[in-house]
């Protein structure tokens, strides 16, 4: 193998273009049975292996600074770097992460699993650059969608008047996770029919100085490109034409369900992937398609990422003009569904936690301060094994400290399903609905919940000497520690199911303090600014005790989730424990 003589960049600089080529099949070879066997990114790395041949081969990384854009497109770039046994030996694939990461290697700058960043960022590296009297090059590869974000925008302003070397590389592949959304992308398909000669052309607008190379799957015409542009003294635009899911047939022709995979799908039959069982994407859809046909005026909202809630193609075919991808733009899709609502329309916003960081200032000031009746559904909220760019244990704190708005918490299909209808046809509040990053559970039993009347929790068992209020996802756990509560101790303790996160039953609690000197408290998410630090404030100046559980404040990365209950306590046994040191 070509590829047992390629240990670091440098070792690209003695190949021939034959011998790069051949390292190119390689290397696509190796990532199709990696990420077929542990899931990721599949179509965004086979698309970019030969632009990261080139690179490498013509820049002199670490000395010339990469900076890679959302990381969708890092895997070959790992290979070339000194990491290449975490692609060759199967006992290695999760030896490092899927993303951009400086703790395991030089060649990479910044930890980076968010979109849009790449060019604000690696504006600064070229001032910080040029203040201290260096010299190199500086590379930002953007691509996949991500110029839709709206600090791709801001980056590329601000780039543009650097009067430096400054080398963007827009890998246009015709695809964001789904398709394109946006007029930009207008343009680029007018740039790659014209071979970049069209006279309407976004980047010299902005001053930039512009290379159009159409195939960009071609590391002889790649590396020509960059040699032309290497040691340039002011802001260029390298747009490079790619095709995503280069060199796999299925992946070419299915660029939306081959952009992140789950291990094995290489492997399934045709159609073998179609919905069997229902869970809570099923139950989101077919909810909004009910509304969607029954009223024109609800319009369903994502993000770039339809297909990790399952709004597959043909479904949001069904939706027609009833649904909007804003693209890459979470900033503009809280803003747009904020106005949609106060214009008299019935948005529904799907986002995932992770992303929704994302939005802050527009939750603040666009929606809450306006206090528009948007329905947002929050999806892989909680503690999890992913990569530390992609947690989704922070929304809690985030979204149920600004005034106004509604953060519920389901702990069942019957009250999501309730919580979503009274979201849709009630007009004083921004509702968040934190859907359980679990398997369906269902009860069989109507929610009639009156909604309208905020922070009233339930008591689903009365009980004496402690109570146990879990929230969300973790009302199982608490059925588990009031169970175990019942049989170690003999304690019948009250179990409270919440389902409000943004406010207290302050009548409730005081109620409490009658019989219970114990209140335990469970959440998905960091305690920090969280749920139970709330429930612990109301009693701070009583005689009730309270035990927070939930997780640290702290950046996981795949980090087993089994682990993290157990170094967070949250398992049934460690609260019992808990309990009896308290007693």
């Amino acid at each position: 193998m070509i590829l047992d003589k390629v240990n670091s960049p440098k070792d690209l600089k003695s190949l021939n273009l034959n011998e790069m080529n051949t390292l190119a099949n390689e290397m696509r070879e190796l990532i199709i049975k990696k990420v077929n066997t542990t899931g990721g990114h599949m179509g965004p790395n086979l698309g970019i292996i030969e632009a990261t041949i080139a690179m490498h081969y013509v820049f002199n990384s670490p000395q010339d600074k990469i900076v890679f854009d959302v990381s969708h497109q890092c895997y070959p770039h790992k290979i070339l770097t000194g990491r290449k046994e975490g692609f060759i030996n199967p006992e290695n694939y999760f030896k490092f992460t899927g993303y951009t990461a400086p703790e395991e290697s030089v060649h990479d700058l910044f930890k980076v699993g968010h979109t849009s960043t790449s060019i604000s960022l690696a504006t600064g590296v070229a001032k910080a650059r040029d203040l201290k009297g260096e010299t190199g090059n500086v590379i930002a590869l953007i691509g996949d969608g991500s110029l839709s974000g709206g600090e791709a925008y801001e980056g590329l302003n601000n780039a543009a008047i650097l009067g430096t070397n400054m080398i963007i590389i827009v890998n246009d592949n015709d695809m964001s996770i789904a398709e394109n959304q946006g007029g930009l992308y207008q343009n680029l398909k007018e740039l790659r029919e014209t071979n970049g000669k069209t006279s309407l052309n976004f980047f010299k607008t902005l001053g930039f100085d512009y290379l159009y190379v159409n195939e960009g799957n071609n590391i002889e015409k790649l590396i020509e490109a960059f040699k032309s542009v290497k040691n340039i003294d002011h802001p260029i635009v390298v747009h490079i034409n790619t095709l995503k899911g280069h060199g796999l047939a299925v992946a070419e022709q299915n660029k939306e369900i081959f952009h992140w995979m789950l291990p094995g799908l290489l492997d399934k039959k045709p159609n073998s992937t179609a919905q069997t069982t229902e869970d809570y994407y099923s139950v989101t859809k077919e909810f909004i398609l009910e509304k969607v046909k029954s009223d024109p005026s609800v319009i369903a909202i994502s993000a770039a990422t339809p297909g990790a809630y399952g709004f597959t193609k043909d479904y949001r075919a069904k939706l027609g003009k009833q649904y909007t991808d804003v693209g890459i733009a979470e900033e503009h899709a809280v803003a747009y569904a904020s106005a949609l609502a106060k214009s008299g329309a019935k948005p529904i916003l799907s986002i995932l936690s992770s992303f929704v960081q994302r939005t802050y200032d527009q939750l603040s000031q666009d929606l809450c301060l306006n206090n528009s009746p948007i329905t947002m559904i929050l999806h892989w909220g909680g503690l999890s094994d992913a990569d530390a760019t992609h947690l989704g244990s922070f929304d809690i704190p985030l979204i149920s400290n600004i005034p106004n708005i509604v953060y519920l918490a389901p702990t069942c299909k019957e009250e999501y399903i309730r919580m979503l209808e009274w979201s849709l046809t009630q007009q004083d509040h921004p509702v968040a609905i934190r859907v359980p990053n679990t398997q369906l559970v269902s009860t069989g039993i109507e929610d009639t919940t009156d909604y309208s009347k905020l922070n009233k929790f339930k008591v689903c068992e009365e009980g004496e000497d402690i109570a146990i209020i879990g929230l969300g996802t973790f009302f199982s756990l608490a059925k588990e520690v009031k169970s175990n509560l019942k049989e170690k101790l003999n304690i019948n303790a009250t179990l409270v199911n919440p389902k409000f996160i943004t406010g207290i039953d302050e009548e409730l609690l005081e109620k409490l303090k009658a019989d219970h000197k114990l209140v335990i408290t469970l959440e998905d998410g960091i305690l920090d600014g969280g749920f139970g630090e709330k429930i612990a404030r109301f009693y701070g100046n009583s005689s009730i005790k309270v035990l927070n559980y939930g997780g640290k404040k702290e950046f996981t990365d795949r980090i087993p989730l089994q682990t993290l209950h157990q170094r967070y306590r949250l398992t049934p046994k460690q609260i019992l424990e808990d309990v009896e040191k308290y007693l």
